[in-house]
């Protein structure tokens, strides 16, 4: 990115955090969000201003870089890791960025330029077709009004009711690709519409199941086993678990690669097995962990120093 273009960029960000999402100059007034994502190489986080458009319960996000012939790097960067972090106003939420395909692309682009037409005059300078990406609230806006977590129990499952619905979002979108694939004759693929919704969700479930059991295995587990004795063999046992799992993990990437050719009966018997074993897994921490992290407050309380 350009210096130039980066410090104005900056500058933006800077006056949208400081105003509580408001500024000035030529987004005046517009709508404005900041994203933050994974470098696709750097693996390091960027954050950009972006317009955006509503959509029900989602945001929309367009690629355009001002009609250029390139994807913009925010772009790349989501399809290599679509967990992001998003601003809007004085809120801030996690999401999972899932690009369009197809018509369902089109339909949402016609949206974006029934509220912006400028869109349309970016389309209109470069070959490329420009990408619509929805942001998917990593919490639905159902579950928004449910009181935070307050110990570290409320948080696990929290964070597990959130992976057992990406795996839902997997199956459901796989089971709608074949059904489009029964629909055209052989050999006659289905129009696009579900890969990358497919692939986008089972990323998202992938690399947040591994944060999960990485924070764990260095954070949790070793606090637990020297504080509650009588968890050691628990802990034992679920270390050993994570290493299944992260077996299962990439078994599971490697099944939805082969979705466009897959047999569909096995693969719903090969998705079901992975899915018995990842749930059961998550039920058993819970069971077992349950009891002693519903002591624990959440956000964690820092000890206060006592006079000697």
């Amino acid at each position: 990115m350009p210096t130039s273009f980066a410090s104005f960029n900056q500058s933006i960000i800077d006056e949208f955090r400081r105003n509580g999402g408001k500024v000035g100059g030529p987004f005046e007034g517009g709508d404005l969000l900041l994203l933050t994502t994974t470098g696709a190489k750097s693996g390091t986080e960027h954050t950009v201003p972006l317009g955006y458009v509503r959509y029900g319960d989602h945001l929309l996000i367009v690629g355009s870089a001002g009609g250029a012939d390139r994807h913009p790097a925010w772009y790349h960067n989501v399809l290599a890791h679509p967990m992001v972090r998003v601003e809007i106003g004085t809120e801030t939420f996690g999401a999972v960025a899932v690009p369009a395909e197809g018509a369902r692309r089109d339909a949402l682009f016609e949206h974006v330029v029934r509220a912006a037409p400028g869109y349309a005059d970016y389309q209109a300078k470069t070959a490329r077709v420009i990408p619509v990406v929805v942001l998917e609230r990593s919490q639905p806006e159902a579950e928004a009004d449910l009181p935070p977590a307050a110990n570290l129990a409320e948080k696990l499952v929290e964070i597990h009711r959130w992976l057992r619905s990406q795996l839902d979002h997997v199956r459901a979108e796989a089971e709608a690709h074949f059904t489009a694939r029964a629909a055209h004759p052989s050999g006659d693929a289905p129009p696009p519409g579900l890969g990358l919704q497919i692939r986008q969700h089972c990323l998202a479930f992938c690399e947040s199941l591994e944060y999960h059991h990485t924070s764990e295995d260095a954070g949790m587990f070793p606090a637990l086993a020297e504080q509650h004795p009588h968890l050691r063999e628990t802990v034992a046992r679920l270390r050993e678990e994570h290493r299944t799992v992260e077996r299962i993990r990439g078994e599971l990437l490697a099944l939805l690669a082969d979705i466009g050719t897959a047999d569909p009966d096995r693969f719903r018997v090969e998705l079901d097995r992975m899915t018995e074993e990842l749930t059961a897994h998550l039920d058993y921490e819970e069971e077992a962990l349950f009891p002693v992290l519903a002591e624990i407050p959440f956000p964690p309380v820092a000890r206060e120093a006592t006079a000697s």
